[in-house]
């Protein structure tokens, strides 16, 4: 059976993870880091992912480029007397994903778009890389598309910064449901907050 053509797609940009696609992904990244962290790009890297995630090369769609820095939050060193694991400045990890954060910042370049989806197309040992769609509400061809027109009711405004993406369901914990995900809404680190504050110390 004969692949497709993002079947294609999909194999080449894996080719560039392995050892035989360095020279390429090491000059992609050399390019990416030069740039802003918001950058806009003409046509997407991953077509497929952008297909399967939304993406249509029409009229009123957007792609950018965010890079995000890697790893958990730095913390100013208190100048005072407490022990290092209470100081609050190891292992602070932020509760939000990085792709998430992407669309965010995405969303704060182009207040007048909304943040369809987004994908992951590389990293090195600093920051991610993310190409993250965007669609105006106001286009006129967008909201002519029956598939797309339900992005333009004014209760989708600014919906990345509720938690409204797929990046967001993911990190408010709407990706389980059922028996077993009672301790995932409204969210994993509301749980973890709750499940410390009924902690109570049993003194034999």
């Amino acid at each position: 059976m004969a692949e497709s053509t993002y079947s294609h797609i999909r194999t080449s940009f894996r080719r560039t993870l392995g050892d035989e696609g360095a020279a390429l992904r090491h000059e992609r990244l050399l390019q990416w880091r030069r740039e802003n962290t918001v950058t806009r790009v003409e046509h997407p890297l991953r077509l497929d992912r952008a297909r399967a995630v939304g993406f249509r090369a029409k009229e009123g769609f957007v792609v950018v480029r965010v890079r995000v820095r890697r790893g958990g939050q730095g913390k100013r060193a208190i100048i005072a007397g407490r022990r290092p694991k209470h100081k609050g400045i190891l292992r602070m990890t932020l509760a939000k994903s990085l792709r998430r954060i992407a669309e965010e910042r995405a969303q704060k370049h182009y207040p007048n778009l909304e943040v369809l989806n987004s994908y992951w197309i590389g990293e090195d040992g600093k920051e991610k890389f993310y190409e993250v769609i965007l669609i105006d509400p106001s286009s006129p061809a967008i909201r002519a598309d029956p598939r797309l027109e339900w992005i333009a009711a004014p209760v989708h405004k600014g919906r990345v910064h509720r938690g409204l993406t797929s990046a967001g369901k993911e990190g408010r914990g709407l990706r389980w449901k059922g028996k077993g995900a009672e301790r995932m809404r409204p969210s994993r680190s509301r749980n973890r907050r709750d499940e410390r504050r009924t902690q109570t110390k049993v003194i034999p």
